[in-house]
């Protein structure tokens, strides 16, 4: 019976306006952190009452520490905060949780600083600094698209590359290409739209139109990769699951002088037709002694959306399919 045994514990946050960054508007943050560590949490006055049982109310009163520390130093806390202190706290990382936020990668469109905001992403933005091919491979939500589009423009703000290529293969998920209305922009643009939305976050709309009519910024199918050399570049291939392993020596091979490449795919999602082998995962096996690429693996911890995405994506991996 001990095992059910509830206990209630009380976190002080002496600032009103404190306290009502860590509960949220409507109490959002609350229910993210109730639903995630399985604890109920009250506001009495300048308190919060976390009561469960006893461990996740340790916890859970450890990530509210964590949060208040941030909140103190004017950081800006939303919700994605709330769920990677969940996950490095059930991971055990919760110690590095406040390091993550010592770097500021680049201020987005609205003047808003972009961090990392989980142990892996960390270890991605490692990878992209100090090597000049970097893979990173895991399940939807965890950043790298977006990551690898902030590191593009940063580069690109430095003058440390003269313009940037983003990629994806036009492969099919369960739906014909050649049905859909319009040209082949017109038809190619709805597999790119994460990175137009990555670019827009960072950039607005406005200046990504700018810098793509100038040709700063090119988006294109992976198919417009044959045959160039791309120097000075920062070159971002994503959705790398659906190449084979033709596109995907042929995309490497374009590597030129001052160039970047990031390398993002989700090996669990492969759209390729039956008995196609994917490029990512043949590289993964062939280019892993390589110094200067490195492989950066994402889990379900490293999810920043709602925290049931992570659970549905645990699960999903606990029945293989």
């Amino acid at each position: 019976m001990a095992d059910t045994q509830q206990v209630t514990r009380e976190f002080i946050v002496s600032d009103p306006n404190e306290l009502l960054q860590i509960v949220g508007t409507q109490d959002e943050f609350i229910t993210i952190i109730e639903e995630g560590m399985d604890v109920s949490i009250n506001v009495f006055g300048n308190s919060l009452r976390v009561t469960g049982q006893d461990e996740p109310v340790s916890i859970t009163l450890h990530i509210l520490e964590n949060i208040l520390s941030l909140i103190q130093k004017g950081i800006n806390i939303n919700s994605s905060d709330f769920i990677s202190a969940m996950n490095m706290a059930q991971n055990g990382t919760l110690e590095y949780f406040k390091d993550l936020y010592n770097e500021v990668l680049i201020k987005d469109a609205k003047g808003k600083a972009v961090r990392v905001k989980t142990f892996g992403q960390r270890q991605y933005i490692q990878a992209i600094k100090h090597h000049d091919v970097a893979f990173g491979i895991g399940p939807a939500g965890t950043g790298k698209t977006y990551l690898a589009v902030v590191m593009a423009i940063a580069a690109l703000k430095k003058g440390t590359v003269d313009k940037i290529v983003l990629t994806r293969p036009a492969v099919e998920a369960g739906e014909s290409l050649g049905f859909l209305p319009g040209d082949l922009k017109e038809k190619v643009d709805p597999y790119l739209r994460p990175i137009y939305d990555a670019l827009h976050a960072i950039l607005g709309a406005e200046h990504t139109e700018r810098l793509m009519d100038r040709g700063t910024i090119e988006i294109a199918p992976l198919a417009y990769m044959r045959g160039r050399t791309l120097d000075n570049a920062f070159v971002i291939l994503d959705e790398a699951q659906n190449t084979t392993n033709m596109q995907m020596k042929m995309f490497l091979t374009r590597l030129g002088f001052g160039s970047k490449m990031i390398v993002n795919g989700d090996i669990s999602q492969i759209d390729l037709p039956k008995h196609s082998t994917s490029g990512l995962i043949t590289a993964q096996k062939i280019l892993k002694d390589i110094d200067q690429i490195e492989f950066v693996t994402f889990t379900a911890k490293d999810v920043v959306r709602h925290p049931v995405v992570a659970k549905i994506i645990t699960a999903y991996e606990k029945s293989g399919n």
